[in-house]
């Protein structure tokens, strides 16, 4: 009985080191080759985890770096918004994947070009 018990908090404590060193790998800066209509440009995320808040910015479209909102991260599941303004108008992209290793794989949704698939690398 004994021995099953230290089995199940050994197990309970290597799950929780694996979650944590997943929210570890997130913070750092992250880069993606994005098709605009101009050609490719590179996008920059800036990411910072603090228990499950996600914290920093992205760069590379028009008018510098934007912060983002509503940032989550549960395990290796990751997502958070940001606002970005065109002519007047807010648009919300929501930005949503997991990480894994040094690779970031996003799904980011409601820009104008629809839902596309990104997938950034730590450096």
């Amino acid at each position: 009985m004994r021995i099953s018990a230290s089995i199940r908090w050994m197990a309970a404590l290597a799950v929780l080191t694996l979650w944590v060193s997943f929210a570890a790998d997130i913070d750092g800066k992250w880069t993606a080759q994005i098709q605009g209509r101009r050609g490719p440009r590179t996008e920059t995320l800036m990411l910072k985890a603090a228990d499950n808040t996600l914290t920093g910015s992205v760069a590379g479209g028009r008018g510098g770096p934007l912060q983002i909102s509503n940032g989550a991260i549960n395990g290796a599941n990751v997502s958070f918004s940001v606002v970005r303004e065109f002519q007047g108008n807010k648009i919300t992209e929501e930005f949503k994947g997991t990480v894994s290793g040094s690779e970031l794989k996003l799904t980011v949704s409601g820009g104008r070009g629809g839902t596309t698939e990104v997938t950034y690398h730590k450096e």
